[in-house]
């Protein structure tokens, strides 16, 4: 059995001066490449592209994700980020995020600099995005049945052109992941995203309509020659839901599981998708797991659900993003994934 081991997405640093984030976000590069590139060990990693979100609202996942929209323009208003409309004309905070993004493409390029292999950027799903970002008059893009139509074409139209961005600059990748985020989906499915005032829930969502949306942005992924991935970290993530609407690999936080979610992870696994495990505390881990107990608490799920290790693609993770660590439990952490996936492998 061959394992890989990669991050979720989001490391520490960031919140000084605009020269300051750019020696973090370049210092969090080489951690990503150095811990999770090409080496003699055994096993696989797989380096991702950092999001640091303490660098401000432009480099949160939503920001991020925001500077890939096609065709609607976003501002930052107190509340958070919400659109303007279709002008194609992008304000300041618009073109802030973009620019941050195409800075920090521009810095991976000149690290990974011949670089092969296999590699991961992250994006912020639809419905994650409907219930974050707010419509022009207010209230958030999730209470609107054609917004967040809208939001979900945009951002797959918008992905199609980052993917074929991020190829042009990694020219010698043998493998493209997208992993496309939904912490939000359970919310949205249960009727428990809070409206723009907070006092009330906005209703709950279709799952047709979800898997829908969602089906629309992993299809353009997977059609522009990147392998699909969702990853939550939330419990009552719908995981059969997101299976069906075309994720080829399932990035979870194994320790919010429960039974039926077990049992969709092993039809992925044994139908030779990606599971990653998500076994390393996310948020300052202080005391890290030994790579012992690691090894030995995937095991133990194997033997739990009667998989035969060799049928399938295992990958071990952070619980979830590691912007909430310091910098040395970070790299730390992608260490001890790194040398526990060797192990198991």
């Amino acid at each position: 059995m061959s394992v890989l081991a990669t991050g979720v997405g989001s490391m520490p640093g960031g919140g000084g001066s605009q020269a300051d984030d750019a020696r973090a976000f370049r210092e969090a590069v080489r951690v990503v490449l150095g811990e999770l590139g090409p080496s003699d060990r055994a096993g696989q990693g797989l380096p991702f592209l950092p999001e640091l979100p303490g660098r401000g609202a432009t480099a949160s996942m939503t920001g991020r994700s925001l500077a890939v929209l096609e065709g609607l323009d976003v501002d930052l208003q107190p509340a958070g980020w919400r659109l303007t409309g279709t002008s194609g004309t992008p304000g300041l905070d618009h073109r802030r995020t973009r620019s941050l993004l195409a800075q920090d493409l521009d810095t991976l390029e000149e690290l990974a600099d011949g670089y092969e292999g296999a590699f991961k950027i992250q994006v912020a799903g639809p419905w994650t995005l409907a219930a974050t970002v707010e419509k022009p008059r207010g209230e958030k893009v999730l209470s609107d049945h054609g917004a967040r139509r809208e939001l979900a074409e945009s951002l797959a139209e918008g992905l199609a052109d980052h993917v074929a961005d991020v190829r042009r600059r990694l020219p010698n990748l043998d493998r493209l992941v997208v992993q496309v985020d939904e912490p939000a989906l359970a919310a949205v499915l249960g009727g428990a995203v809070p409206n723009a005032s907070g006092f009330h829930r906005l209703r709950s969502v279709d799952r047709s309509e979800a898997s829908a949306l969602l089906g629309q942005v992993l299809d353009v992924v997977s059609g522009a020659g990147a392998e699909p991935w969702v990853h939550a970290c939330a419990a009552g993530t719908p995981w059969a839901l997101v299976r069906g609407a075309g994720a080829r690999g399932l990035v979870v936080d194994l320790g919010v599981l429960g039974a039926a979610d077990h049992d969709v992870l092993a039809e992925a696994f044994e139908a030779e998708e990606t599971v990653v495990l998500g076994v390393v505390p996310g948020t300052d881990p202080g005391v890290l797991p030994t790579e012992a107990g690691v090894v030995a608490r995937v095991e133990r799920w194997l033997d739990m659900l009667g998989l035969d290790p060799a049928s399938g693609h295992l990958g071990l993770a952070p619980a979830c993003g590691l912007a909430g660590a310091s910098a040395h439990d970070a790299r730390e952490a992608l260490t001890l994934l790194r040398a526990s996936a060797s192990r198991l492998s």
